[in-house]
């Protein structure tokens, strides 16, 4: 039998601990701390850091991810750190459900995949979870990084490609940053070394 997604990611988790940096991603913190704190959802929130960081600044979140193994270990650090209160936490496999409202922020982070899983259609229903003066920041690796466990087919668009599989009314929406940047790893396959991450972020105008 095929392993489904959710089992895959489960398994994956089950090999860390709970215990993670306690700091955002730098994409997330460089373009999110200028604004103003409202509704954000987070797509993809593994063991919780970013989530716990936008609570911290005063969003109020839901955060996403289809592994429960994952989602408990983000529950028990807001808990702890005393944000549970701020943070909603919600399973969704993303390529079948969809958390339901609409956001000041929606972030995603890394949601590479293998050539069958609909991302694009994934992160256009997250853009269209995103109210009117509200942002989207994706974020996701230019390539392959060092030591990747990710599978042979993952893709690595560019930032551009991301931005045109949307296929967003560019009357609708404003280009804060379509860009590549380049980062030192922080992950012990990749420490010290430098990575490239894509970063899209747009700003809805209505």
């Amino acid at each position: 039998m095929q392993q489904t997604t959710r089992d895959f990611w489960n398994d994956r988790y089950r090999e860390k601990t709970g215990e993670t940096s306690g700091k955002p991603g730098l994409v997330l913190s460089q373009f999110a701390g200028p604004l103003v704190p409202g509704r954000a959802l987070e797509l993809g929130c593994g063991r919780g850091d970013d989530a716990l960081w936008l609570a911290q600044q005063g969003w109020r979140v839901t955060a996403v991810d289809v592994s429960a193994v994952a989602l408990a270990y983000a529950s028990d650090s807001a808990s702890r750190a005393e944000l549970a209160g701020n943070i909603r936490f919600e399973e969704h496999d993303l390529a079948e459900t969809f958390p339901k409202g609409s956001f000041d922020l929606v972030v995603a982070s890394f949601l590479q995949s293998p050539q069958d899983w609909p991302r694009a259609r994934v992160l256009a229903r997250a853009a269209g979870a995103v109210s009117t003066g509200g942002r989207l920041l994706i974020t996701e690796h230019a390539s392959r990084p060092p030591g990747s466990k990710a599978t042979e087919d993952t893709v690595f668009p560019t930032a551009e490609e991301t931005l045109a599989s949307l296929a967003l009314d560019p009357r609708q929406w404003r280009r804060l940053c379509v860009c590549a940047i380049a980062r030192t790893g922080t992950r012990a396959e990749v420490q010290g070394e430098t990575v490239e991450d894509n970063v899209i972020f747009l700003e809805r105008l209505g």
